[in-house]
This record gives C-alpha cells, sequence and structure tokens, in this order.
C-alpha cells in the first residue's frame, strides 16, 4: 500500500473570492470556472433579492416591471437581482440553493449577497436563517452599498432605518444559523480630506454587529451601463488611481477598528475591480495587477480578501465578456491571465500543511474552504509524462491537486485525467510531487442530524485510487 499522509488546508494570507451572476451576467457553472482558472476561490459570491410583499414577486423586476422609459439599472420598482426563491413560504429546491449546492460540492464557501425589504417580519428573516443552515459557512451581505442612494431600500427607508435593519437581521438569522457570518457593507472613507465615514451615526451600530466589514471598490467604473456608453466628458462613468484606492480602503478599516472600540474584524473588497468600459482592456488588467503587488509589497495583514467582480459580464467588468450572439459562450479579457497568475501567486493561495502518516480506511472532515482535513499520496516522475489519470471505485465527490492545478471528481465520476496540470507547467527532469485530496459534501449539504453538522462534514475514504503514469506513448 503507498504510503499517505494527513493534510490540512487553511486560509491564505489574502483570500480570493469571485463574482459569479449578478444583474450584469448570468451564473457560469463551477466546472467551467475551474477548468478555466485552474484553482477552486475560497468562497463564490452571487446576488439575490428578497421583496415579497412587492406586486409581482417573484418574478425578475427588469421582466414584471419592464418599461421603455427606464434608463437606469436600479429604476425598477425592486432591485433588478436574480429573485431569492426561500423565506417564508418559499423553496430551497430553486434559486439560489441549486447553485449553492453546486459551489460547496466544489469546494467553496458561498457568498450571499442579498438585498431584503427592510419592512419584512422577523417571520420572514427566520425562514431565511432556516434555508441557509445545512450550507456550512455561509458569509452573507445584507443590503450592501448601504450608504448609496440606488437600491430600493434605501429608497423605501432613511438610513438610520436601513442600519437598525442590518442590526436587527444579523442578529436574528445568526440566533437562528450561527454558521452564517455577516458582512456589513457601506461606502468606507470616500473623501480623502475627511477622517469620518459616510453615514457614519447612522451605520455606527453595524459594526460591532457584523463578523466581517466591507467596502466596494471600484478603481474605475461605468454605472450608467448598459443603458449609455462612456465617453469623454461623460457623467455615467469616473476612474480613480490604484493608490488611492488603497489607501482609502485601509483608512476605511481603521476607521472601522476605531468604531468597534480598537478592536479589528476581518476585511474585505466585496466588490474589486477596474471597468474595462473606462480603462480599456489592457489598463483594466494592469490596476487590477497593481492593487494585488501592492498588497504583497505592504504584507497587508489587516486586509482578508477581495471578491473579483466577477467572471462573466455582459459589459466590462468580467474575466470574459459575454458573447452577444450567445450567453454561454465567453469572450476572455487579458485581465483573465492576469487573474489567474494572482491566484495562483502563494500570497493568495490556500495553505496546505502536512502532517503525520496515515491508514485507509481514513474519514476526512470538510468544515469550510479554510479549514478541511484530507490526505497526500506521494509520486514520483522520472519526466513530464505523457498519461496521468486516477481513477475511483466509489462514488466519492472529491477536490485534488497535483502540480499547482485542481480537478473535481463528482460521485458519478470514475477516471479524472490529470495531464492539464503539466500542460502549462511541464515537468523538465525527475520530480517527487503530492496527489492532495479533499472531500467537500457530494450533495453540497451538511448532515444537520449529526453533532457538529452545522460546521462540518465527513466522507470516509474506503480505498485509494488506482493512479496511471506513463511516459511514453503507448504504442510508437
Amino acid at each position: 500500500m503507498k504510503k499517505i499522509y494527513k493534510l490540512h488546508l487553511g486560509p491564505a494570507k489574502c483570500a480570493v473570492d469571485l463574482g459569479d451572476g449578478s444583474e450584469r451576467g448570468e451564473y457560469v457553472d463551477q466546472d467551467y470556472i475551474l477548468a478555466k482558472l485552474g484553482r477552486p476561490h475560497r468562497s463564490i459570491s452571487i446576488m439575490y433579492c428578497y421583496y415579497p410583499l412587492d406586486k409581482g414577486w417573484p418574478g425578475r423586476a427588469s421582466v414584471v416591471h419592464a418599461n421603455p422609459d427606464v434608463k437606469f439599472a436600479w429604476d425598477f420598482p425592486y432591485d433588478d437581482y436574480f429573485t431569492y426563491k426561500g423565506g417564508l413560504g418559499g423553496t430551497t429546491d430553486d434559486e439560489p440553493f441549486t447553485y449553492m449546492r453546486e459551489i460547496r460540492a466544489h469546494g467553496q464557501d458561498v457568498t450571499l449577497t442579498l438585498t431584503i425589504d427592510p419592512h419584512v417580519t422577523d417571520e420572514h428573516l427566520i425562514a431565511i436563517a432556516k434555508d441557509l443552515r445545512p450550507f456550512g459557512r455561509v458569509f452573507l451581505r445584507i443590503n450592501h452599498e448601504a450608504t448609496g442612494n440606488w437600491f430600493s431600500f434605501n429608497k423605501r427607508c432613511s438610513y438610520q432605518e436601513v442600519g437598525d435593519f442590518f442590526v436587527r437581521a444579523s442578529r436574528i438569522i445568526k440566533e437562528n444559523a450561527p454558521n452564517v457570518k455577516t458582512i456589513i457593507c457601506i461606502g468606507g472613507i470616500e473623501n480623502p480630506d475627511k477622517e469620518e465615514m459616510e453615514k457614519e451615526a447612522e451605520f455606527a451600530q453595524t459594526i460591532p454587529e457584523a463578523d466581517i466589514w466591507s467596502v466596494d471598490k471600484y478603481m474605475a467604473l461605468h454605472w450608467g451601463w448598459p443603458y449609455d456608453v462612456a465617453e469623454k466628458g461623460g457623467n455615467s462613468h469616473s476612474r480613480g488611481t490604484v493608490e488611492s484606492t488603497y489607501n482609502l480602503t485601509k483608512r476605511s478599516f481603521e476607521r472601522y477598528c476605531f468604531l468597534n472600540g480598537g478592536s479589528p474584524k476581518p476585511m474585505v473588497m466585496s466588490e474589486f475591480n477596474a471597468d474595462g468600459d473606462v480603462t480599456g482592456p489592457y489598463e483594466q488588467a494592469m490596476m487590477v495587477r497593481d492593487f494585488c503587488d501592492m498588497l504583497k509589497s505592504e504584507n497587508a495583514d489587516w486586509f482578508s480578501g477581495f471578491t473579483f467582480y466577477q467572471f462573466r459580464d455582459r459589459g466590462r467588468l468580467g474575466l470574459e465578456i459575454e458573447d452577444p450572439n450567445n450567453p454561454n459562450v465567453g469572450i476572455a479579457q487579458p485581465v483573465m491571465d492576469t487573474y489567474k497568475e494572482i491566484i495562483h501567486d502563494d500570497w493568495f493561495k490556500p495553505a496546505i500543511t502536512q502532517g503525520e502518516e496515515v491508514q485507509i480506511p481514513l474519514t476526512l472532515r470538510w468544515g469550510n474552504s479554510e479549514d478541511a482535513e484530507g490526505i497526500a499520496i506521494p509520486l514520483h516522475f522520472e519526466k513530464n509524462p505523457t498519461f496521468c489519470e486516477v481513477t475511483f471505485e466509489d462514488n466519492s465527490n472529491l477536490i485534488m491537486e497535483i502540480n499547482g492545478k485542481w480537478f473535481y471528481k463528482a460521485p458519478h465520476a470514475k477516471t479524472i485525467d490529470l495531464m492539464s496540470a503539466f500542460f502549462e507547467k511541464p515537468l523538465t527532469g525527475p520530480c517527487d510531487m503530492t496527489l492532495k485530496i479533499f472531500a467537500p459534501p457530494a450533495s453540497g449539504e451538511n448532515d444537520l442530524s449529526i453533532e457538529d453538522g452545522l460546521y462540518n462534514s465527513y466522507t470516509t475514504l474506503n480505498a485509494l485510487p488506482n493512479i496511471r503514469i506513463r511516459f511514453e506513448p503507448v504504442e510508437k
């Protein structure tokens, strides 16, 4: 029997999350994203709204309230996100839960951005909490960009009422679903000449209440999309600098700490990019690179992670642009290669620690994308392989890494070809490396009947895969 060793999957110095679907683009399945980028993310961010008291609900606002006079993305009666089908009287057999299961099965957590009508009752919030209980660690961003004026919740309530609602919603949801981590997302420090954050008095109460602090920062943004074209002299777009964006984000964290009695909490940027509508594709990639270089060069331990917005976009805010002829096709932008290089840098990769030798059968624990137990199988390569594949005889649900590239094995899959791990990084001579295996929940949900099922799922490996490595063609 091969020697195998215990592994622990832990947090990166700076986590990377990815937006997947919004008012500007459709959800893209995780198999496609993993094949394109070569590694799972800490979390996948999906965006929904919950306005169950409104006429037309649960239809999408731009469909049930279609109006040729609309000239701005947020001019519908409620926010034009996909609609959250759960909640009071709802179902978990529809969106976003179908996507949440796929995200978690692929070894990633879920960040759910949810705009909510502040007038919903406590019963609605309890129902949302119950919806989220089976999904392990969930990051819940409630009524984001709350110091703005474009979302429906801001048009219906004062800023004080929006702040009050965040506190109420956060408390109720965490009481009923302690696995949920709530995120407060406000404007932060937006004026470099001011010490205070925007609407600070109204939202000060949310800062100790939230588990995570956030700002959304676009180094360039065309907010008039898709109703106009960004051109010089226009008033529906803006562009800042990498340095100013970085400094304002850091000052926002420091102000958050001050308002929390000096105690820090995790600080993230829940939406981050430079809009190619303003910068063009080449400077977009350059700005993203420069920001991440600043994080590394400063050793920014105050910053926990960012969410790149987003994978595929109908405008120019994506790693891919959606093909206008076919929404299932994405056209990769220069920022795709830049982003891929960034997320494969050690600063942004999850930490994997090898432990003692273990034996099969073995039960693996999956807590979340920053706390999981796996195995390492040592392998020797004489040279760059011609064939490298693994075959399983069970219905396990696994994620695997070799030579820096990650793969997914669904329960129905038997043989996984690992050769693509050597296409971009071919071996130049003999080499020892390990095949790393982790086991996220196959259904995407935890078993809440077990003692710690709110936070962990378990998979028993009864056998190792058959590993086929060859260094020559079958026939010459």
